[in-house]
């Protein structure tokens, strides 16, 4: 088992809640997402307990790199955050469960348990939630999910205030591939402007609020 989370306070807890049950195994914490992409990749455990907003990479973007690059890797989202649009965010990045940092020690386990036995953990409240929103949207996807996941990872960029050619230095690709995934991340979500997607990608979890665009 591996914990990624930026709180100490939290980290303590999950290993508190994890103790008591003998048959799980912590192999390690991270303290955001570059950290716990480093450790999945090399300790390889065998689920992940996952915050969403963390500094640098958030979790939802490390989920997908874990979903291409380790699938056996079972991604157990352990969040604050239940509004609809962060639950359907979690399920487009691939992970096996969300369970809320609030839940009881037991529904923890039990949804560490299921995940780990390759079946989806939901808790009643948070499938009540995501199964009211998709009928009431008539299976509409929102703008967020027709992104790709590099389109994804170039808006989280632009939210933290880089430039196109810091961009492109930092995903090896070229200048002009990254201009063209702005006209389409823009056309796409129907934001014309950097301050508006940032606003968009602080709304939706995908940076923390003390990023955005340098002046």
């Amino acid at each position: 088992m591996l914990v990624a989370d930026d709180h100490p306070v939290v980290r303590k807890g999950l290993q508190s809640c994890l103790s008591r049950a003998g048959r799980l195994r912590l192999v390690g914490e991270a303290a955001d997402g570059d950290e716990a992409l480093r450790k999945a990749r090399e300790l390889q455990p065998d689920v992940v307990l996952m915050d969403i907003s963390m500094p640098g990479m958030n979790g939802l973007m490390v989920t997908e790199m874990l979903r291409k690059e380790l699938p056996q890797v079972k991604v157990l989202v352990v969040s604050v955050q239940r509004n609809k649009d962060a639950i359907f965010r979690v399920i487009q990045a691939g992970a096996h469960g969300y369970v809320s940092k609030e839940a009881p020690s037991e529904e923890v386990i039990r949804a560490i348990e299921s995940v780990h036995g390759g079946e989806p953990y939901f808790s009643e409240e948070i499938a009540r939630a995501a199964l009211y929103e998709f009928i009431n949207s008539g299976g509409r996807k929102e703008p967020f999910a027709q992104l790709t996941p590099r389109e994804r990872e170039v808006l989280v960029l632009i939210a933290e205030g880089k430039s196109n050619k810091e961009i492109a230095d930092q995903l090896n690709i070229g200048v002009r591939t990254i201009e063209t995934h702005r006209e389409r991340i823009m056309r796409r979500l129907n934001i014309h402007s950097v301050a508006g997607l940032t606003k968009y990608a602080i709304a939706n979890g995908l940076v923390s609020l003390d990023i955005g665009p340098k002046p």
